[in-house]
């Protein structure tokens, strides 16, 4: 039965050729990326045999495995991957539990990943090779980390593959994906900051120190014990691993059963009760509006994952700054602008996400302004507490109390512009959306570059009218505190203008262009 699992894997893995040119070339382009890192590592491990500093090797590799066993756990749960074989596949054929389990789990170690990691961990017994019991605790903790490392892969592959099976969880899942790379961001920023020919080592070490003790790094950290004397951690860390492995494996061994005899998971509708924003908002077309809004920013996921995702280019950005040697008082003032930009330019094209749903508000009489000030709802629910916290938030980083209504005009400046303009262009230069119901991950095609110029123009208008703001601002911490007063008027003036007249003028644009608004959602559906 075991053979028959393996044959199939290779089967599966052998029809991969059998694709379209393109796929093939992206293969043959993984097979040889994963062959140059396999050389590369082995090499490593091969020469750090004859390093003399086994303290420093032991912590480097302590590290680097903690972070290879990490990835192979955490990434199918993330991302969520196309299991060949899942264990439901197999449930019509009777095979026993245990025998399944097993089959899928030495299956699994047939693959490009799995055999760049087999070949890397046989190669540290090279690394640990200073006598015939450091070989033996390498050799035992080789074995461990490959199996625990397979055994973590399909554990977590058949909980995505689970967990993940419907649209809303693998957007929710993706989103997760995506801000836990954003963290990356800070952990670079502390890599590059570090000095590494004074503190490297220190820092590896005291790392290590930590992860040694834990599941992701017992097994690489016994070997290295070992090799340093310290029998009794080295027996200690592999007991930590074989424990490891054992629960790995009980886990393994119940998912299977478990998957085996329960049906996929489908999509459930909820159910409602009342008409939620409906019956806490009061009557009228702004406030009707005002609460659809409100509810498809709750539910739609073409919003939420928008509104999720809108932190992370201030992240990016705080951390290009400080590798920039930017200060910090400085790069504290960044964020929350940024914030504030991207949801007030959010709603920039609020009117194609409704697809042919507009054609209620256009049949009802609905007025222009009431369609105009009634979408603006949701970003200025979000942005009041955004602002709120965020301009107090960056006046303790900064350290001068003198700065905070300055930097709170700035940004409700910024949010209220980008509401405003965003007011006019929904309106006057709708491009295609993402459709109702479809991924919020994907886009549709366009011809032309409408949509690219509407987004620079909406955007970079904001920009231009905030300007004037951010100067006085600028002058205010650099030149003379007096432009700091001044920041707020021209921050009121120029904001709530921009507000009322993109409301005006967008209300406007609405009621005549109704024909060509349900043309355009028509065309695009």
């Amino acid at each position: 039965m075991v053979a028959q699992f393996l044959g199939l894997k290779l089967r599966i893995m052998g029809n991969a050729f059998r694709r379209t040119p393109w796929q093939i070339f992206g293969l043959v382009i993984g097979l040889l990326y994963g062959g140059f890192i396999t050389v590369l590592v082995v090499g490593s491990l091969v020469a750090a045999r004859l390093v003399s500093d086994v303290a420093a090797t032991h912590s480097v590799l302590v590290v680097i495995g903690s972070v290879v066993l990490a990835g192979f756990a955490l990434l199918p749960l993330l991302f969520g991957v196309d299991d060949t074989l899942d264990p439901r596949e197999f449930a019509l054929f009777g095979i026993p539990n245990r025998t399944l389990a097993t089959g899928l789990l030495l299956a699994g170690l047939l693959g490009i990943p799995s055999l760049v990691l087999i070949i890397c961990a046989a190669t540290t017994v090279v690394t640990w090779s200073q006598n015939p019991g450091t070989v033996l605790v390498a050799l035992i903790c080789a074995v461990v980390v490959v199996l625990t490392c397979v055994l973590a892969s399909r554990v977590t592959t058949a909980i995505a593959h689970s967990m993940l099976s419907t649209r809303r969880s693998r957007e929710a899942g993706g989103v997760i994906g995506i801000l836990l790379l954003v963290l990356i961001g800070p952990v670079l920023l502390l890599l590059v900051t570090v000095d590494w020919g004074r503190d490297g080592l220190g820092a590896l070490g005291g790392a290590a120190g930590w992860l040694a003790w834990t599941p992701l790094g017992a097994m690489w950290s016994a070997p290295g014990a070992a090799a340093q004397g310290d029998w009794g951690a080295a027996v200690l860390q592999l007991i930590i691993a074989l424990v490891t492995l054992g629960l790995l494996w009980l886990g393994w061994m119940a998912l299977v059963a478990y998957v085996v005899a329960s049906p996929e998971r489908e999509q459930r509708s909820k159910d409602y009760h009342g008409l939620g924003w409906f019956d806490r908002l009061p009557g009228g077309p702004t406030a009707a509006i005002a609460a659809r809004s409100m509810t498809y920013w709750g539910r739609d996921a073409r919003y939420w994952v928008s509104i999720v995702l809108i932190p992370v280019i201030p992240v990016a950005v705080v951390v290009a700054l400080a590798l920039a040697g930017l200060p910090w008082h400085f790069i504290a003032l960044v964020p929350l602008p940024l914030v504030c930009l991207f949801l007030g330019w959010s709603i920039h094209n609020d009117l194609a996400y409704d697809s042919t749903a507009i054609w209620l508000h256009l049949v009802s009489g609905t007025r222009g302004m009431a369609d105009r000030a009634g979408r603006m709802f949701p970003p200025v629910v979000v942005g009041i507490p955004v602002l709120v916290v965020g301009s107090i938030a960056t006046t303790i980083v900064f350290g001068d109390w003198a700065v905070l209504p300055s930097v709170a005009a700035l940004s409700g400046a910024i949010l209220v512009i980008g509401l405003g303009l965003s007011s006019i262009s929904s309106a006057l230069f709708p491009y295609p959306a993402t459709k109702p119901g479809d991924s919020a991950f994907t886009q549709p095609q366009t011809s032309g570059a409408s949509a690219a110029l509407v987004q620079s123009l909406s955007f970079f208008a904001i920009l231009i009218l905030a300007s004037p703001v951010l100067v006085f601002l600028v002058l205010g911490i650099t030149v003379n505190a007096f432009w700091l007063a001044i920041a707020p008027v021209a921050a009121v003036l120029i904001g709530f203008a921009t507000l009322f007249f993109g409301i005006w003028l967008g209300g406007r644009v609405f009621d005549r262009r109704g024909p060509e608004i349900m043309a355009f959602a028509n065309r695009n559906d």
